[in-house]
């Protein structure tokens, strides 16, 4: 019984930090030993089979609405307007009248709870995330896109580095984070030199470690993003040899679980609503929007902050399906390298229009 309960806790891990974090924090009852392994057979399995209660139907993969009366929202270190959205509160306002709370789960890896339906609105994500979700059949509306901002990824390296070309890079080590939108900045950019990925060593990494790797020398060239492509560019000389200008718009696309649309359309038009003046606001008010993200993005410089928030569009707007044929090139790019299972139609995903729900 310990094994079964262990092995579905490590799935509820998996899943929900904020309620793991409440699980370790109950105490242990007395006369427990010092392992508290009677806590985990009485206090804890109850909060067990809470935490299994609320998070059975992800888990399952039947990405349902959450049965209680709290909207879960996701958000990785690149999401500037949620990031911002959660510090003022905002979403909070404008839902508690609707009978929601709502909680926040950040996520390094935003591909796994997006397949899981771990929570009801994610994260947003750059152009070539989506591939993947769609390519695991994760039942997802999109409902929102921050415009293009091409100059927002790019290829770099060390203003002393004789690689002067993408030509250049050939029996070169370049990092990228595999299966991102660089990923697929790197092939376009190789293909438009008259190489390919088998004529470079491809190191893959997640920007931390990819811009770590670059600073230290040990790879030739780093595909990455911002905010890590503007830090790593304050802290060192670098070169750029290509942005994604001509091979991507960079858009970043926002999904909310199918289910939850179709219960809840009227919620999803004030998510959009708020996210839509969010991006205006930072435009509006560069300098209040730089105050506000510096502590909220641990300390990064203002200038710093104001290189990403200048690349970044931040305009958004609903998705139209004639607006995703990118996506077929990111997908056809990723089927040919192997890096999905399957040819899939990229445009065939569902969609949120606002005027559909006025």
């Amino acid at each position: 019984m310990y094994r079964v309960q262990t092995q579905l806790w490590e799935k509820v891990q998996a899943v929900d930090g904020e309620s793991i974090r409440a699980f370790h924090a109950l105490p242990c009852r007395s006369g427990t030993d010092s392992k508290g392994r009677r806590s985990l057979m009485t206090t804890k399995r109850t909060a067990l089979k809470m935490l299994g209660a609320t998070l059975a139907l992800p888990i399952l993969g039947l990405h349902a609405v959450k049965a209680a009366s709290t909207i879960r929202f996701s958000y990785q270190r690149s999401s500037t307007l949620l990031t911002l959205l959660k510090a003022g509160g905002t979403l909070e306002a404008l839902l508690k009248p609707k009978g929601f709370d709502v909680s926040w789960h950040l996520f390094d890896n935003v591909v796994v709870p997006m397949n899981a339906g771990a929570v009801d609105f994610h994260a947003d994500v750059a152009d070539a995330v989506p591939i993947f979700t769609q390519s695991a059949n994760a039942p997802l509306t999109f409902y929102a896109k921050e415009d293009a901002s091409p100059s927002a990824e790019a290829i770099i390296v060390k203003a002393g580095s004789p690689v002067r070309t993408v030509a250049d890079l050939k029996g070169k080590t370049v990092a990228v984070h595999r299966g991102s939108g660089c990923h697929f900045i790197l092939a376009s950019a190789l293909k438009r030199a008259g190489l390919s990925f088998r004529d470079i060593t491809p190191a893959y990494l997640a920007p931390p470690d990819a811009a770590a790797a670059f600073e230290r020398d040990s790879v030739d060239a780093c595909v990455i993003w911002d905010p890590f492509l503007a830090i790593t560019e304050s802290k060192l000389a670098t070169r750029t040899l290509a942005d994604a200008t001509g091979l991507s718009s960079y858009d970043r696309y926002y999904t909310v679980n199918t289910a939850f649309v179709s219960t809840h359309p009227e919620i999803v038009g004030l998510v959009f609503d708020a996210l839509v003046e969010q991006g205006a606001w930072v435009k509006k008010n560069p300098q209040d929007a730089v105050a506000k993200l510096a502590p909220l993005w641990g300390g990064i410089p203002a200038a710093t902050i104001e290189v990403v928030n200048r690349r970044r569009s931040y305009v958004v707007k609903p998705v139209d399906k004639a607006g995703l044929g990118e996506q077929q090139a990111i997908a056809d790019t990723f089927f040919e390298a192997g890096l999905i299972p399957k040819a899939i139609d990229a445009t065939a995903v569902p969609l949120w229009h606002p005027e559909a729900h006025t």
